[in-house]
């Protein structure tokens, strides 16, 4: 629902604070009781967050999430496409009840009836909803999905390319009408508007972006909200993390975070990693 891991606890510890002052008599059901007040919490939160993200400095992105081994308590919940960031992004398109209403019926599998409990609507209005918000995702999914095995391909030869300064061999990886997203959130390396075009993007990563980084990265291969990724790291601190979208066997869409408080739950490179 907000795409930050700190305001998804906020928001889990104010639900489990109302649930322990509430009276035994007023919930009849502890699940239901639970969802619905995180649920409004959250339409409440991304509210009043649109303002603070108006005035984010440059492009706004989801948090990365490291889920591969060892990112402990992430493995052991299911991972899918909904925590991907390419999901993530479409859901901030989406008005903060249409994202409720789709993760509440897409994701969780909740019946009309206890979606409408949950919001305080009818299930005419939640059906409504959902079909404007299936309408929003479709549109922005890609036609033919990527497989996983097909998308780590990718992604080793995107870094291949980009460390060796390949231009040509960058360029056949990715769509002609591929983006670049960067969040630096005004503390990080990234460019302020979206790159887009094969040869616009392909520039920003072995041209202006790649001059603007430091030399002595370290980066690693990770699973990243679900999908391939990088890890770039800094003197053993994380420095950026890299994930992306394909489709039809190409690079589609690019995400690059910089920001500083947003790597922040990214783990630091072991010790012993050579």
């Amino acid at each position: 629902m907000l795409g930050s891991v700190a305001d998804a606890e906020d928001m889990l510890q104010e639900t489990f604070i109302r649930w322990q002052q509430a009276a035994d008599d007023e919930i009849r059901s502890p699940r239901a009781f639970l969802v619905t007040i995180i649920s409004r919490l959250c339409i409440n939160h991304l509210q009043s967050a649109r303002v603070q993200r108006e005035e984010y400095v440059g492009q706004w992105l989801p948090e990365p999430i490291v889920t591969g081994p060892g990112s402990d308590p992430l493995e052991i919940i299911r991972v899918d496409e909904s925590l991907s960031m390419a999901f993530l992004v479409m859901l901030e398109r989406l008005t903060p009840v249409e994202r409720a209403v789709l993760l509440l019926r897409e994701v969780f599998e909740y019946e009309y009836s206890e979606i409408a409990a949950v919001l305080g609507q009818s299930a005419t209005y939640c059906r409504q909803v959902l079909r404007r918000a299936r309408q929003h995702v479709n549109a922005m999914r890609p036609r033919f999905k990527t497989s996983q095995r097909k998308k780590s391909d990718l992604l080793e030869r995107f870094l291949q390319a980009t460390r060796s300064g390949d231009m040509e061999g960058l360029v056949a990886l990715l769509s002609s009408d591929v983006v670049l997203h960067s969040d630096g959130g005004g503390k990080g390396i990234a460019v302020p508007n979206l790159i887009r075009g094969v040869d616009n993007v392909a520039r920003g990563a072995l041209g202006g972006l790649n001059k603007l980084v430091p030399k002595d990265l370290v980066h690693r291969l990770a699973q990243i909200n679900g999908e391939p990724g990088i890890v770039s790291y800094l003197n053993g601190k994380p420095y950026s993390v890299l994930t992306f979208d394909a489709s039809e066997g190409r690079i589609r869409t690019i995400y690059v975070l910089t920001n500083p408080e947003k790597l922040s739950h990214v783990p630091e490179l072991p010790a012993d990693s050579s």
